[in-house]
């Protein structure tokens, strides 16, 4: 188990594929930050389930609050919502397709509006690689927009692996349905920058390849 802590502690199996969720600087407003933090209170305040170990409650918490965030992301009608704009979605998507292969294996993504959905197996250490997908993508998104030292990603990003083939299934069907979900588009392969657009080639569960 690779761990590592920013604000929040973070771990990495080895060998194990991660989701991964990051949001754009600003993109939860205070009000819903509020909420996520009481909501967080008043899980650790219940009483526990008796079949239930710790590691366990945490990650049934941890997904509940991250459901409670990506459903304010998805529905988000204000705030910075960059990727409206293609070419900075492509930016993103590019970043992200850069290091497959050599980096880590990848399997799902989904560049939304205002924050994006990845699923990888890493090869490299998680926070290298988190900093290269966010570190690029940030500074030629504000090239492109000819924006000096303007912070675009939220420190902090939610990461959840994947405990076995059914969860990692799962995550895939989760994150190509994001848009659809949120009323964006009628299927899963409607949305442009998404793995969802080449699964009639590339089976789900298969790390991609470059076509």
């Amino acid at each position: 188990m690779r761990a590592y802590r920013r604000h929040l502690p973070h771990q990495a199996p080895e060998g194990q594929p991660v989701f991964l969720t990051w949001n754009l600087k600003g993109a939860i407003p205070r009000r819903v930050a509020t909420a996520l933090a009481s909501e967080r209170q008043r899980l650790r305040q219940m009483p526990a389930r008796e079949t239930e170990s710790v590691p366990e409650r945490r990650i049934r918490e941890s997904k509940l609050l991250f459901a409670m965030a990506d459903r304010c992301l998805d529905g988000a009608a204000d705030g910075p919502m960059l990727f409206q704009d293609d070419a900075l979605a492509k930016i993103v998507e590019d970043s992200i397709l850069y290091g497959a292969t050599d980096r880590y294996e990848l399997f799902a993504w989904c560049v939304m509006s205002n924050h994006v959905h990845v699923l990888l197996t890493p090869i490299w250490e998680l926070r290298r690689i988190t900093q290269g997908i966010k570190g690029y993508s940030a500074r030629q998104i504000n090239s492109r927009q000819r924006t000096t030292g303007r912070v675009v990603w939220q420190d902090e990003s939610y990461d959840h692996w994947a405990r076995d083939e059914e969860e990692l299934f799962r995550i895939i069907a989760y994150i190509e349905n994001n848009p659809v979900a949120a009323g964006l588009c009628k299927g899963p392969a409607d949305w442009l920058r998404s793995s969802a657009r080449f699964r009639a080639t590339w089976p789900p569960g298969q790390a991609w390849m470059a076509p």
